[in-house]
Order: C-alpha cells, then sequence, then structure tokens
C-alpha cells in the first residue's frame, strides 16, 4: 500500500468514484475519532476535575503558583485553554505550509492525531495534586486537535467533487456527532454507578478521560488506511525541499495571496463573528443553565447528550437542504435559527428544566448543520494546491479566534450582573455574520478561485 495517490486525476480527485468513495467514508471516521475529546473531555469532565485537582493543591488564599505565577485555581482550566489556542495558533499555519509544500498530509495528520490522543490518555495519571501535569496535557492534546483539524478539512476538495462536497462535510460531522453521544453514554453509565463498579469518583473521571485518548487513537486508524497523499507538480527543486524553514514565510505568502482573492476573505471574515458566536454559545450553556436558571448538573449533562444526538440529524438533514436550497441559503437560514434561539433562551424560566432541554434539542438540530455546510462551502473557494494552507486559516477562525464572544458576554454580565443580558448580547454575532454572509457572491468566489462551480451552492 503506497502513501501517495498516482491514480488521481489532474485536479487532485482520485479518478476511480469507489476509490473516492472508499476514501470518503476513511476521511469520516476521524471525525468519529476525534470528537469525544471534545465532547467528553472539554465540554463535561475535564474543566471540573481539574479545577478539583488545583484547589486540591492551592495554598490557603486559593492561588496555585506554575512557574512561580499566582494563579487562582479556579481560572486555571481557562488559562491552559488560552495557552492551548496560543500554540495551535503558531503551530497550525506551519503544518499548513508544510503539508501543501510536501503533498504529504497523511503522516502529518498521523503525528497530530496521536500525540493528542497520548496525551489524552496519560490523563489517567491526572490525580492529587498533579495540576501541572493536567494543564501540559489540556494544552497538548488541544493544540494537537486544532492542528489534525486542519490537515482532515484540507483533504474535502481532494476527496470530493463539488456538488457532493455539502453531503460529505454533513455525514463527517454526523459520524463526529454520532461517536460523542455514544461514549458519553457509557462514560455517563461508569460516572454515575462508579460505587456499583467499586470505583471512587475521581478514578472513574480518570477512565472516563483515557477512554476519549484511546477511542481517539483507535478509530484514527481507519482514515490512516484509507486517505492517500497526492503528488504535488513542481517546475523546479525537490518537493518539501526547505519546507520547514520556510513555514513563517509561506504564512505570510498564503495571507498576501489571500488578498488575491476578495471574496473568499470575505466569506471568512463572516464565518468568524458567526462561528464565534455559535462558539461561545456552546461553551457558556452550562453557565447560564447553571447560574441564571438553577439547574443541576444532571440536568446539564442530559441536555448535552440531547444536543449530540440531535446535531446528527441536523448535519445530516441541513445537508439535504443544502441540496436543494444550496449552502449560503442553508447557512443564512441556521443564522436565523441561531437569532430566535438566543431570544427564547433569554425568556426561558428558572428551574424548568423541561424548557432547557427544548433549547438543547434546537441549538443540537441547527449546530452540525451549520457548522458541516460552512466547512463545504469554504472549501469551494479554496485555490488548488493550498488546501491545508487556507484551512489553517479557516481553523484560526474556528478555534484560534474564537476569544470575542466570551469576552462580550462577560463584559455583557458584568455591566449588568444578569447571564440573561449576556446571552442575548450574542445575537450582535449572527446578526453581523448573516449581513456579511449575504453580501458575498459565492458563485463568483468560487470562479474566482479557479474553481467549477456546482449547480447549487
Amino acid at each position: 500500500m503506497t502513501d501517495v495517490d498516482t491514480t488521481e486525476q489532474p485536479d487532485g480527485h482520485a479518478a476511480d468514484p469507489a476509490e473516492r468513495r472508499r476514501e470518503q467514508r476513511g476521511w469520516y471516521f476521524y471525525d468519529f475519532a476525534c470528537s469525544v475529546y471534545s465532547t467528553s473531555v472539554v465540554t463535561v469532565f475535564l474543566g471540573p476535575y481539574l479545577t478539583s485537582v488545583a484547589k486540591a493543591a492551592a495554598d490557603a488564599e486559593g492561588f496555585v503558583h506554575p512557574l512561580g505565577v499566582p494563579v487562582r485555581a479556579g481560572s486555571l482550566f481557562a488559562y491552559a485553554v488560552s495557552a492551548s489556542i496560543v500554540v495551535a495558533v503558531l503551530a497550525m499555519p506551519l503544518v499548513g505550509a508544510v503539508a501543501d509544500r510536501t503533498g504529504r498530509k497523511k503522516p502529518l495528520l498521523a503525528a497530530a492525531a496521536y500525540t493528542g490522543a497520548a496525551a489524552t490518555t496519560g490523563m489517567f495519571f491526572l490525580a492529587g495534586e498533579r495540576y501541572l501535569l493536567g494543564t501540559f496535557l489540556l494544552i497538548v492534546a488541544n493544540a494537537s486537535l486544532s492542528v489534525s483539524m486542519v490537515l482532515y478539512n484540507a483533504y474535502l476538495p481532494q476527496i470530493a467533487e463539488p456538488d457532493e462536497r455539502d453531503t460529505v462535510s454533513s455525514r463527517g460531522w454526523a459520524f463526529g456527532y454520532t461517536s460523542g453521544a455514544l461514549v458519553l453514554v457509557l462514560n455517563l453509565v461508569l460516572y454515575s454507578g462508579h460505587d456499583s463498579f467499586g470505583l471512587s469518583e475521581g478514578m472513574a473521571v480518570r477512565i472516563c478521560l483515557a477512554s476519549a485518548g484511546l477511542w481517539w487513537g483507535a478509530f484514527t486508524l481507519v482514515p490512516l488506511r484509507r486517505l492517500r497523499d497526492r503528488r504535488i507538480a513542481r517546475t523546479g527543486g525537490a518537493a518539501g525541499e526547505g519546507a520547514v524553514g520556510s513555514g513563517w514565510k509561506q504564512l505570510r505568502a498564503t495571507l498576501r495571496d489571500m488578498r488575491r482573492h476578495p471574496l473568499t476573505l470575505s466569506f471568512l471574515l463572516a464565518y468568524l463573528i458567526y462561528n464565534d458566536g455559535v462558539q461561545t454559545v456552546i461553551s457558556q450553556a452550562s453557565v447560564y443553565g447553571s447560574e441564571e436558571l438553577g439547574l443541576d448538573q444532571t440536568t446539564l449533562i442530559t441536555a448535552v447528550l440531547l444536543v449530540q444526538v440531535l446535531a446528527v440529524a441536523g448535519a445530516l438533514g441541513m445537508g439535504r437542504m443544502a441540496r436543494v436550497y444550496g449552502a449560503k441559503r442553508t447557512i443564512l437560514a441556521s443564522l436565523a435559527l441561531w437569532t430566535a434561539i438566543l431570544g427564547a433562551g433569554y425568556f426561558l424560566p428558572a428551574g424548568a428544566p423541561v424548557f432547557f432541554y427544548c433549547l438543547a434539542a434546537a441549538i443540537g438540530l441547527v449546530l452540525g448543520g451549520s457548522q458541516a455546510l460552512s466547512r463545504s462551502l469554504f472549501s469551494h473557494l479554496v485555490p488548488r494546491g493550498k488546501e491545508a494552507e487556507y484551512f489553517s486559516a479557516y481553523e484560526m477562525s474556528d478555534r484560534g479566534l474564537s476569544w470575542l464572544g466570551p469576552l462580550v458576554f462577560g463584559l455583557a454580565y458584568q455591566l449588568t450582573g444578569s447571564y440573561r443580558d449576556a446571552i442575548i448580547s450574542l445575537v450582535i454575532f449572527f446578526g453581523i455574520g448573516f449581513v456579511l454572509l449575504a453580501r458575498v457572491p459565492v458563485r463568483a468566489a468560487v470562479a474566482a478561485a479557479g474553481n467549477p462551480v456546482p449547480a447549487r451552492i
């Protein structure tokens, strides 16, 4: 089995439709592999557990001192996530440039995936007062996930024809939400019944954390076996010559090149803004539920599970809508629905879990589709041969620059003392994103990028 595909067409697609479908099925499984980290580790278990470990190591004033810097124990998790974003932002452009210059995405994907999986599995040893170990492993795992997603997303234009990318991207998200829901159910069974299994609560959490890493590593084998690297045509010099040393030069060249595609930049700006709103709703929903609505932890975890299950249907359903109405119109409709969800959230009564579950169901139905279709639409706007570099910018928008929303949320709460005012303040991201996306002539943008224009987009 060779590492480089020799049967592709000049545009980089596999000539054999059966081979292309085989790659697509393999590609879906990376979402299936890594999504459990986002769901079980980041969203549910690690934040509270790492905070408890830090508090166990804290001094009488509640501070820990990593590298001699006083940090309030309750803030450690947030700072670690922020640090991981900085590491990812530094690494993603470099890896994207190397991937495009060498044409060898798969070895880089393997390295990033197994670094993240190993760090996640190592969280089993996060016990006692080992907050520094937990912080380090979180930074490594989060940054590795971001880097791997650059490479994973960059395969989409190569394994899917223009008219099928909405469907392929939506199926990938659906696979991810399916695995997240499945593993979360298993973890919740272990966590809630830890006494009957003869485990302490801490040991149950550590097993849940480590199992996400093992799952990530095991199912990454599927895409690594099925995906193919493409040959890169060079007019002179060896492919990949000086790739590592010139990574940041390539980043600057990529940014200059993106200025030659202003319509692609316009879409990326719209995505940056509305996705910031999406990510903030996801990250702050639990805080809103617990602090403003007075809901218990069991209700919040069950709501997360509901989001995961319904996001599968949402991703697939909106993928079908895109085939009829086009990806742009479907995304615009999803942004209108996000605005309505925030409005409904503002009026939710406290202490009423049924209404919170209804809101979680609505989020699940719109979440997967808006993310999947944004990815597939962007894939049409990427100049051929620059997939990894451009998707590094896309991934930075998704993961590296999603700090404005939490800042607005926090300032709104600080100024008003109301989480209801804070949650409704996020409407601005969906409103501005809607207007900016509506102004992008996507058919002209696809043509300007030198790509074939699908019948519906």
